[in-house]
């Protein structure tokens, strides 16, 4: 697992962020709901009036399937180009995951509590060297953790695209105890440290 870094949302809240390796398809967190929308459903998600998503079993017209899956998986906004979709939880998390097909610099994901903002990221943001759109390969197709800190959460997730599409599986959340949230950050660093060490040998 990789740690991209903290984002700070307030002045005592940050969000960390991490990649899983090429390959893993669902959340590796302990004690998450996830949904998969394999039974053609959303889940424990309850839409709202921001519904441009539609659920397909393989890629379709303006949507491919991220790659890897070979089961149904989320497209925002289908069958428009430009949509969003809005899903609430029915109560506060402050952890989120999901496998961000085709990650491209139009798609957006952002997090919201109480009808109030509380984090936003668009492709380019989340992944600067994996947002070019490829469909064929984990470069650009991978699964992406948000760990939020400092008592911030959310009860709402909301997917948007300028154009076709947004396209995401096993999407993962629940409550994860922030100590643990600040050892995979420290984790993260570690890593990054030990490889930057290596390559100046």
């Amino acid at each position: 697992m990789l740690t991209l870094g903290m984002v700070a949302t307030s002045a005592s809240a940050a969000v960390i962020l991490t990649f899983e390796s090429g390959g893993q398809l669902t959340s590796t967190q302990a004690g998450v709901t996830t949904i998969d929308f394999n039974d053609n459903t959303i889940g424990a998600y309850t839409a709202t009036s921001l519904a441009d998503y539609t659920i397909f079993p393989n890629s379709a017209s303006g949507s491919a399937q991220p790659f890897g899956i070979t089961s149904n998986f989320l497209s925002v906004p289908n069958p428009i180009r430009n949509g969003t979709a809005e899903f609430g939880l029915g109560a506060d998390y402050n952890y989120f995951g999901l496998y961000w097909g085709s990650i491209d610099t139009y798609n957006t994901l952002s997090f919201w509590n109480d009808g109030m903002e509380v984090a936003s990221y668009t492709g380019s943001q989340v992944a600067p060297l994996l947002a070019n759109g490829g469909q064929s390969g984990f470069n650009s197709n991978r699964y992406i953790n948000f760990f939020f800190t400092g008592g911030v959460m959310y009860d709402t997730v909301r997917l948007k695209s300028t154009n076709f599409a947004f396209e995401t599986d096993n999407h993962s959340f629940g409550v994860v105890p922030e100590p643990a949230i600040i050892a995979i950050f420290g984790l993260g660093l570690l890593g990054l440290g030990f490889t930057r060490r290596k390559i100046r040998s």
